[in-house]
């Protein structure tokens, strides 16, 4: 009860810090690192040197802290307070509001993902998944609110952000006093060194990927035509190629960097970047179109965000995320033709319901993929790193890439529109799904390996300590007598030499089978049955078999003489006194056939399950259990007056 209780106040926290989420994201938009562009340092957050540095080191601080995320958030939701309320900063627009800016996005974002690795992580994979999905959905739920760069701000105090922000330290307050000390869970699996290799390696990859934006970001026009070997008034007309080749540079530099993170997490992170890459653009039009519809626009999106955590909160994820995601392309496909390929035309007529509709199944499908990817990442504790700056990246990197499609030889860049066309995103978002859908497919057969893994080293340990166990009584009763046994048989003579031997062989096999070995070759070399069956025949037990060998592996011919020799001793102890037996050998190419037959008195149906249950597991073990161990099959077939028959069946191979 009390672990189901630190459940919902975990989500109560995460919730609250996608609530500051969205406040960042409604101001001027946040991110891991410095944004990328070519009109050098200047065009960053503000003019100070420094500044560039800010989400970058926010995110290496934040990933090395993220076992306190609950003050992580607290900590980005009070350096939202000069975004939500101006009046607090005597200088809104100088360094305090900069730097506060630059790192509160990144410590919100990791915050939030490190409780839902918490979640996912102590056995809430729908509350988990649900957060890490809030975190994406949210930022896009920021972008619909009043006050974004497709409105005019406000010039009054916008209070619906102080609201926001008030709401969201409220909600992370009993989170932030629960785990003051930290909470190890959310470092990763239980039982995981926080140290350790495994960790410091999503740390490390973080940070360079996030890092790694920097010095593209740093580079002006000039600079980058002189490295291309172009004029610079090339680059200087075609906004499109001059920041394609930027995001091109970093988004190759960062999938190289994500491979440090391991196959699973940069396989996670391109899926969720296909998916946020795939709706930037539809995102953009739609809100264009809807950015006089008042309340309508914001509670669309909170209805796709709603819609696509509800989707990932259940057992069935994966396909619901990979439905959604379908689903918004197949509504990109159709608003495409449409608008006959220029889906300008909807923002221009402010076709609301059409672009509600796209709101809607956008927000949802990138919240549900990024949900859907999140438990596959969880065991490996790289929710934080992966989903948070190397995703972060890789989508600020593949939005300035995406167009560079649309350039063609001959065309002027001044005509080709800056937004990725509806049809290629819509055919992003299918390339998502099948990935998402493919990256559920592989964790699953992943995880049903490893559980049968676990099972079989559990079935050894048990059958090592049944052995065990076993050993201690039987080595100081059994083994000893057929020590004795063999030691005064051999001074005997006659009988009493046989005697010695059989006892001398059966302790050999009864030690081979408390040490869990068996006897050399008996897997490479093979036996002829016939002369194995042979040496059972007596003046009362008569033996067929055919002309020809009859081979069988050395092993497996072994057992099944043994399964005979225990038949044929259930004759003399049951069958009647003087009672006869006939063993019919038959070779089946593929398989052989045993068949022991009596005439003695037979028994009634049942009597075997009698026997079993009084304890007496002669016919199970010894005969049906080593036949069954071949991969064959044993059948008992008796009536009373007319004798019993048991036939073996045994494949050569299995």
């Amino acid at each position: 009860m009390q672990e189901q209780a630190q459940r919902w106040w975990i989500a109560l926290a995460a919730l609250g810090g996608c609530l500051l989420i969205a406040v960042v994201q409604s101001s001027h938009g946040g991110g891991f690192s410095p944004r990328l562009g070519v009109q050098g340092p200047d065009a960053y957050y503000g003019p100070d040197p420094y500044t560039p540095l800010i989400p970058t080191a926010a995110t290496v601080l934040a990933l090395c802290l993220v076992r306190w995320w609950p003050w992580l958030v607290a900590v980005g939701g009070l350096l939202c307070l000069p975004v939500a309320w101006p009046q607090l900063n005597p200088d809104p627009r100088g360094l305090t509001f900069y730097y506060a800016f630059g790192a509160a996005f990144p410590l919100l974002v990791i915050g939030v993902l490190g409780a839902a690795q918490r979640l996912l992580g102590t056995g809430a994979p729908g509350l988990g998944a649900a957060a890490a999905g809030l975190a994406v959905g949210f930022g896009l739920f920021g972008r619909a609110l009043p006050g974004t760069i497709y409105q005019m701000l406000d010039p009054a105090l916008p209070a619906w952000r102080v609201i926001l922000v008030v709401a969201g330290l409220a909600a992370i307050a009993p989170a932030t006093w629960r785990w003051r000390r930290g909470d190890p869970a959310a470092v990763g699996p239980p039982g995981e060194k926080p140290w350790s290799w495994k960790r410091l390696r999503l740390v490390l990859t973080g940070g360079l990927v996030a890092l790694v934006t920097l010095p593209f970001a740093m580079l002006s026009t000039e600079r980058l035509a002189d490295l291309l070997e172009v004029s610079w008034r090339t680059l200087a007309t075609s906004s499109n190629a001059r920041g394609g080749i930027i995001g091109g540079l970093t988004l190759a530099a960062a999938a190289v960097l994500a491979t440090l993170a391991g196959v699973w997490s940069l396989t996670g992170a391109l899926t969720a970047a296909a998916a946020q890459i795939a709706v930037s653009a539809p995102l953009a039009i739609a809100l264009l179109a809807t950015s006089d519809a008042g309340p309508a626009r914001w509670s669309g999106a909170l209805l796709g965000v709603a819609i696509g955590a509800a989707a990932v909160a259940g057992r069935w994820r994966i396909p619901a995320a990979a439905t959604l995601a379908v689903g918004a392309a197949v509504s990109l496909f159709i608003a495409f033709s449409a608008t006959s390929g220029q889906p300008q035309k909807l923002a221009a007529q402010h076709g609301v319901t059409p672009a509600l509709l796209m709101i809607v199944l956008c927000t949802a499908a990138a919240t549900a993929v990024v949900g859907a990817t999140a438990p596959v990442l969880a065991p490996r504790g790289a929710i934080p790193a992966v989903l948070g700056p190397i995703t972060g990246v890789l989508v600020a990197a593949g939005v300035k890439t995406a167009p560079v499609i649309y350039l063609r030889s001959g065309t002027p860049a001044r005509e080709v529109g800056a937004d990725l066309h509806l049809d290629t995103a819509g055919g992003l978002l299918l390339v998502a799904a099948a990935a998402v859908g493919g990256l559920g497919v592989a964790h699953h057969l992943t995880e049903r390996w490893a559980e049968r893994k676990q099972a079989e080293l559990i079935r050894q340990e048990a059958a090592a300590a049944e052995r065990d166990r076993l050993a201690r009584p039987i080595h100081d009763g059994v083994l000893q007598v057929l020590a004795l046994v063999q030691r005064e048989g051999s001074e005997l003579g006659g009988t009493g030499a046989q005697l010695a031997a059989l006892a001398g062989e059966q302790e050999v096999a009864l030690r081979n089978l408390l040490s869990g070995t068996r006897t050399g070759g008996a897997a490479t070399t093979s036996a002829d049955l016939r002369t194995l069956l042979n040496g059972l025949a007596s003046p009362l037990i008569e033996v067929s078999m055919p002309a020809d060998p009859v081979p069988l592996a050395a092993g497996p011919a072994a057992e099944l003489s043994a399964a005979v020799q225990a038949a044929l001793d259930n004759v003399r102890q049951h069958a009647g006194t003087g009672a006869r037996a006939w063993i019919l050998l038959e070779d089946e190419d593929d398989a052989v056939r045993v068949t022991v037959r009596d005439d003695g008195v037979g028994f009634e149906a049942g009597r075997l399950e009698e026997a079993a249950r009084a304890g007496r597991l002669g016919v199970r073990q010894s005969i049906r259990g080593r036949i069954q161990d071949l991969g064959g099959t044993t059948t008992v077939k008796s009536r009373p007056g007319i004798g019993t028959e048991v036939e073996f069946w045994v494949p050569r191979r299995r």
